[in-house]
């Protein structure tokens, strides 16, 4: 088995965490896989707002096709709203696309009856929920939790950070009886351990979910040809008009 390469696509203009980035989920890949954390070039800093992923929604799917182009097997789009996740994939061509939202609930669905997603803002909620609903699994979500903190906080006062999600994590369990619990974005990352430690039961981080979620892809893709049905959702635009239309 060859190297797999894995883009780790930050879908914000904002690098300074990359490095960190880089270094935590290097923990967590497989000897196989190479990994490269890449930002968008221009657009938001974050993706707190529907109008902000519509002006990033250009440069994840140009990344996404520049990653095929590169020779990279994967594509990761980190921010758990999975923002263009399905236009992605139905402009890929082998390449496997995937981002942490549909990963750890997937994942989240198997290791319990329930889960509560810890996310940052009110704000977030009715487009996480929507994606619940999409990805079939309404009947597993026991509650949405909110730290009232936006992506960029929570490496800035780490412990504040903690005492939140600890507030509300327990709030899951006791109250909405979730059995796992989701931290509902990619920038929460780092903070599974301790969470999981003192609660004893799966804490998910979203960062490491993707990830594993996608060399688990990867993996069957090469060894049963199990790969994104083109017949219907995921059907490729023809090639034909793209280039007539100036778009491929």
């Amino acid at each position: 088995m060859g190297k797999r390469r894995i883009l780790f696509l930050k879908a914000v203009a904002y690098n300074d965490l990359n490095p960190m980035i880089q270094s935590y989920l290097d923990r967590y890949r497989d000897e196989n896989t190479e990994l490269e954390v890449r930002s968008l070039k221009t657009g938001p800093k974050h993706l707190e707002y529907q109008y902000y992923q519509a002006i990033a929604g250009r440069g994840i799917l140009e990344e996404v096709q520049r990653a095929e182009k590169d020779g990279f097997d994967a594509v990761i789009i980190s921010c758990f709203d999975d923002p263009f996740l399905y236009p992605s994939r139905e402009i890929s061509q082998k390449i496997i696309v995937t981002a942490p939202g549909e990963a750890s609930m997937h994942l989240a669905a198997m290791l319990g009856n329930q889960f509560s997603v810890i996310v940052g803002r009110d704000k977030w909620i009715p487009q996480m929920k929507e994606n619940v609903h999409r990805y079939g699994l309404e009947s597993k979500l026991a509650s949405f939790r909110s730290l009232g903190m936006g992506v960029l906080e929570f490496h800035q006062d780490e412990e504040e950070t903690v005492t939140r999600m600890k507030r509300e994590i327990r709030s899951a369990i006791e109250t909405d009886r979730a059995e796992v619990i989701i931290l509902g974005c990619s920038m929460q990352f780092g903070f599974y351990e301790e969470l999981q430690k003192e609660f004893h039961v799966p804490v998910i981080d979203s960062m490491v979910a993707s990830l594993k979620h996608t060399e688990y892809l990867l993996e069957v893709q090469e060894q049963a040809g199990w790969r994104f049905s083109r017949r219907g959702l995921y059907e490729r635009p023809p090639e034909e008009e793209m280039r007539e239309w100036g778009l491929g």
